[in-house]
């Protein structure tokens, strides 16, 4: 009755649907119903249309519930809210907070000429100047064993770092307010944006004063400065500007995962790398970022589907460069243990790990490796090789010693380079560094041999095609990150360099077209015959 449905078709069936569910739940946050007032229902107006003169107070205090001596670091008396400003202020120090303590910050939007403690139509909402991380080890030059930093700042140590959280200084603070004229439906009033508004009755009208929003997704780590006992004032920049309400809900709901994230374990680290990604693109780019990174994630799986597939089935290495095959898992492993040593969040940790065991799983097959265990000691088996497959390493070799005259000079001399002007953490931390610099700098390289054994067989039929090509829209697709996410020039420029190889494969697929004479990726041709069981006349 039913036709038998392909995984990859069921796959791509259930990311269709979501993408379409995650459309129509964004679509929903990002635009609201406004209100009509014709149609009877009870209407909630913005206090801002009377256009009332408001002030601008913030204060720094010790306490969330502002118990104690508030302290008034500025004041705008004729706030508009629709001009925007940028202003840098310092910040007095308590001595509690030098000692590790916390110091909150008060943001108040009032009524011109009245005190915000007393101004029953005011807004505030209470924000940290402080967080706590802890303190990376200190990077030195491994020959010298000297800090460059220790000449302009002789009072700091180098040993000794404390492995227990240290109050760092959120040196800006980002606030915005909707300044929209918008009308709310006061029976179905947004529920991000309700916690956030403050509503006034007169009789049967009712307003809500100016909808305040402070901006954490802007409080960034490289912003951090770190809190010590001799320091007793540090400059803090006041930002603001408008936001629309589709923009406001978007970010409150951003800003919440974020929070939740935290309150799972993510570290400071961890949420904001999240944060670069909604605060240094813009909205366009954000939403062009979502679609280009879900089909990313599609392409990334079927690319690996198949390449399970395709190596399960494979028996013989012919026309495949073991050498490759070595290469990439030598240099996942190598970026599996460099993302370990950065303590990089455990959301790119698993899945690298995970990688590498698949590659050291190809490698296996790709020596024919057989491991035998003898209690706690293995030994390890190797499968011999046809004429082909040693033809196959001859030509596989060949290439090698070629490249070899380029590849290893350029290794060496860029780990010399960085041991002697770059500072590390330790020995071992300079080591991963270099080999990690090798792979991601000259790892386009190792693709080479295959293009040479693709040549000397003059056939292109033993790779894998499918996984080539899910992985080419993938490379396609990089190129597009390249252009509207923030990165070094040097990995940027990485992605255009896999193209120039991808182009090399593709040229060989149209010059050595494939033909049914000859072998096919599983060792197959397809002129002989299917073996069959003799028929009894």
């Amino acid at each position: 009755m039913f036709q038998k449905t392909s995984f990859t078709t069921l796959i791509i069936g259930v990311f269709v649907v979501y993408v379409l569910h995650t459309c129509w739940v964004m679509y929903g946050i990002v635009y609201t119903k406004p209100c009509d007032e014709s149609s009877g229902v009870h209407c909630v107006t913005p206090y801002l249309a009377k256009k009332p003169r408001l002030q601008l107070s913030i204060y720094t205090s010790l306490k969330a519930t502002g118990d104690g001596n508030p302290n008034l670091i500025l004041n705008i008396e004729d706030f508009d809210i629709h001009s925007k400003f940028e202003r840098k202020v310092n910040v007095s120090i308590p001595k509690k907070t030098r000692n590790n303590g916390t110091l909150y910050t008060y943001v108040f939007v009032h009524q011109a000429g009245v005190s915000p403690w007393h101004d029953n139509k005011e807004v505030h909402l209470v924000a940290q100047l402080t967080s706590y991380m802890v303190l990376k080890p200190q990077e030195v030059n491994l020959i010298s064993g000297e800090d460059p930093t220790q000449q302009s700042e002789p009072h700091r140590k180098t040993t000794n770092v404390p492995d227990k959280p240290v109050a760092h200084w959120r040196s800006r603070l980002t606030f915005n307010i909707m300044a929209d004229d918008f009308s709310f439906d006061g029976e179905s009033l947004p529920g991000d944006v309700h916690r956030y508004m403050k509503i006034l009755q007169y009789g049967k009208k009712v307003q809500y004063l100016p909808i305040l929003f402070v901006d954490l997704l802007s409080n960034r780590v490289k912003d951090l400065m770190v809190i010590n006992s001799s320091t007793t004032e540090l400059p803090l920049t006041v930002s603001y500007d408008t936001i629309s309400l589709g923009k406001l809900r978007f970010w409150i709901h951003m800003q919440d995962a974020v929070y939740s994230l935290q309150q799972f374990g993510f570290t400071e680290k961890d949420a904001d790398e999240i944060k670069g990604i909604f605060v240094d693109t813009n909205l366009y780019f954000l939403a062009l970022t979502f679609f280009v990174a879900a089909f990313h994630l599609l392409f990334d799986f079927l690319a690996f589907k198949n390449d399970i597939s395709f190596w399960k089935k494979k028996k013989s290495m012919v026309g495949m460069s073991s050498k490759a095959v070595l290469w990439r898992c030598f240099s996942t492993i190598v970026i599996f243990l460099y993302l370990l040593d950065e303590q990089t969040s455990m959301l790119i940790l698993i899945p690298a790990g995970v990688g590498s065991i698949i590659e050291v799983w190809k490698v296996k097959k790709a020596f024919k490796m057989q491991i035998h265990w003898h209690g706690l000691k293995p030994t390890f088996k190797f499968g011999t090789s046809d004429e082909s497959e040693r033809r196959t390493e001859a030509y596989d070799t060949q290439a090698m010693k070629y490249l070899s005259y380029l590849l290893y000079p350029l290794c060496i001399g860029g780990a010399g380079y960085s041991l002697v002007y770059v500072k590390y953490k330790s020995w071992y931390s300079w080591l991963i560094n270099s080999l990690v610099n090798g792979v991601y700098a000259f790892g386009f390289l190792f693709m080479l041999p295959q293009l040479f054994v693709n040549y000397k067989f003059k056939s292109v039929a033993h790779l894998p095609w499918k996984a080539f090509m899910y992985k080419a829209f993938n490379t396609f697709i990089d190129d597009v990150f390249a252009f509207i996410i923030t990165m070094p020039t040097s990995h940027r420029l990485a992605c255009f360099r896999d193209d120039v190889v991808f182009l090399g494969y593709l040229y060989q697929r149209w010059l050595y077209p494939v033909d049914k004479s000859r072998v096919n990726e599983y060792g197959q041709s397809y002129d002989e015959k299917p073996k069959g069981k003799p028929h009894k006349d």
